[in-house]
């Protein structure tokens, strides 16, 4: 049952990790929200007091090493296991909209962190605990632009293109655990993220840039965050126990038109 399963979520102080952390709640699961935003984790937190499942917060930066396991190790101490991760901690930077040979080496570096090397440490600290309980579930946050690319995303792009890669690694590697790995590829999604980048591209009119954004896609908008937390958690559930080693597109059918960008 949901309620005897413990999640980790990182990023889930905001956006679609916020909508994550409500919706596995909503399931009865035990949710560990890791986060560096303090405020907004605690008032996610409390926001889920009325569901069924219970939220921890944990402010941790999850690029790094020392926190990711610390992360892990708080989780198992208040919960007894982990059961599930979803990797979603995620920045494209404003000042990363650059060509690569304008790009700003520590931009690179801090995009690959936290957009990669964040889900490699979790994974390496969470499936020791997950082969403990039998198995687990690893779902990762990559993007469309993992898929195909824009100009001037070199860094985020490179970034989701590994994610997906490490996806099929990870999911080749830990089949014999009983361990699923799957990563989903959003198309644009109202979050904080998407809003600076509108701001950025059309500072007079942020709302009209979304609404730009939101007419390429085949169902004409961008998604709301609890559109990808319901596949996050179909994923996450036994329902999808078949499933591993391969990516899902939430991206309102950006994928089928082909050249979208």
């Amino acid at each position: 049952m949901p309620r005897d399963k413990v999640v980790i979520v990182s990023g889930g102080a905001h956006g679609i990790g916020e909508a994550s952390v409500l919706a596995f709640a909503r399931e009865g699961y035990r949710v560990a929200l890791a986060d560096l935003d303090r405020e907004a984790g605690e008032r996610v937190t409390q926001n889920s007091h009325s569901l069924p499942g219970e939220v921890m917060f944990v402010r941790a930066d999850v690029s790094r090493s020392q926190d990711a396991r610390e992360v892990v190790r708080t989780t198992v101490s208040a919960f007894g296991g982990v059961d599930i991760v979803f990797n979603n901690a995620g920045i494209q930077p404003p000042d990363s909209y650059k060509t690569a040979e304008e790009l700003d080496e520590a931009i690179w570096d801090r995009v690959m962190d936290v957009n990669v090397k964040s889900c490699f440490l979790l994974c390496k600290y969470s499936i020791p605990e997950m082969r403990t309980r039998g198995g687990g579930v690893i779902i990762n946050n990559a993007s469309v632009q993992g898929l195909q690319s824009q100009k001037l995303v070199p860094a985020y792009a490179a970034s989701k293109g590994a994610v997906l890669s490490l996806t099929r690694n990870l999911a080749l590697d830990y089949a014999d655990d009983n361990i699923r790995v799957v990563a989903i590829c959003p198309g644009s999604v109202d979050t904080p993220m998407l809003r600076t980048s509108a701001a950025l591209s059309a500072p007079h009119d942020p709302d009209a840039a979304l609404s730009e954004w939101g007419r390429r896609h085949p169902l004409g908008r961008i998604a709301r965050p609890e559109e990808i937390a319901d596949v996050v958690v179909f994923l996450a559930s036994d329902k999808a126990s078949f499933i591993t080693g391969e990516y899902i597109c939430v991206d309102g059918g950006l994928m089928a038109k082909g050249q979208w960008a």
